[in-house]
């Protein structure tokens, strides 16, 4: 590691300490005054629908795009004025795979190691391709391999130089779910070696893997917290229904006072909403409603699922902004 960076790592617990970064493009503004603070070794998971700015804040972190406005450092250098001393210690994955598909995974990693000016290159790419289990890949197409095999070797070039921030960019779109569990089982591994990792995603059971979560919608950066400190900030009440007729009971119930979300999940119906007492009231009746043809229906109320907590976020936040679901 190199001497300064050991310097700057001491200096600070807080991989990344920003404060009111804000990015506009074409008059419009991308990322609105984002405050963030991540720790060594940390998993941040970092949430929001698409085009609310989570790209363009992950760019402003690693040095392809400098802010408009903010402050704030990045592996103890300054996001503003010392983006070229920030780059080399970052590992940086793209949404979309981007390595070359008619190069060989060895010579990928090779053509990665010289890039980052490696010494000894043929030994870091052998126990690369060791470590990441990808040694009966070496001599094979990179365009040739499966969805899991592409995303696991981005992850061997983005971590080859030893980096200790990975920023990650929805890494696992579109890959089936065996990859996607071991590709987390990696990164788990890194942040017990000290790695820390800001990993953007549109999956509900990645975000729940994380050590902390952010949420970001449309520009604005709307919670901050552990999973649990999310969902209990946001204060949604949940009622979890079993039992005949729900397609029926969900249209009967949404258009009511207090009902927020009214979500079918398997055989079952969750209906959410911000007021406790005024959804009780609104379910009233129905509860108390004799049983309907097909036997009776188990109302029952349950723990708001995170999904559920992110819509009604940025349900919240198109109402304040006037944006487009």
């Amino acid at each position: 590691m190199d001497a300064d960076l050991s310097a700057h790592d001491a200096a600070d617990d807080f991989v990344i300490d920003v404060s009111g970064l804000t990015k506009g493009f074409g008059g419009k503004v991308v990322v609105n005054g984002l405050d963030m603070r991540v720790r060594r070794g940390e998993i941040f998971g970092f949430l929001g629908p698409n085009g609310s700015g989570k790209t363009t804040f992950i760019r402003m972190l690693c040095g392809l795009l400098r802010p408009d406005s903010g402050s704030g450092t990045c592996l103890g250098y300054d996001v503003l004025t010392q983006a070229d001393l920030i780059k080399p210690h970052v590992g940086y994955m793209a949404q979309r795979f981007s390595l070359y598909e008619d190069l060989t995974v060895r010579e990928n990693l090779d053509f990665t190691a010289r890039m980052y000016g490696l010494p000894d290159r043929a030994e870091i790419v052998d126990a690369c391709l060791t470590r990441m289990a990808m040694t009966r890949f070496e001599n094979q197409l990179a365009g040739s391999l499966s969805g899991g095999w592409k995303q696991r070797l981005a992850l061997s070039a983005c971590t080859l130089h030893g980096p200790k921030l990975l920023l990650l960019d929805e890494p696992t779109a579109g890959v089936d779910p065996g990859a996607r569990r071991d590709f987390w089982d990696e990164v788990h591994k890194l942040a017990g070696q000290g790695v820390t990792a800001l990993i953007s995603t549109h999956y509900m059971d990645e975000a729940e893997r994380c050590h902390r979560l952010a949420y970001i919608a449309y520009g604005d950066l709307l919670a901050q917290d552990t999973l649990e400190g999310i969902v209990d900030h946001a204060g949604l009440a949940t009622w979890n229904v079993s039992g005949p007729g729900l397609p029926e009971l969900a249209e009967a119930l949404r258009p009511l006072p207090g009902v927020d979300q009214v979500v079918a999940f398997g055989n079952t119906l969750h209906v959410s909403g911000a007021d406790a007492q005024l959804l009780e009231a609104a379910l009233a009746p129905f509860r108390n409603a004799a049983a309907p043809p097909g036997g009776a229906r188990e109302w029952r109320l349950i723990r708001t699922s995170l999904e559920e907590v992110f819509i009604h976020l940025m349900r919240g936040q198109q109402a304040k902004t006037g944006a487009r679901p």
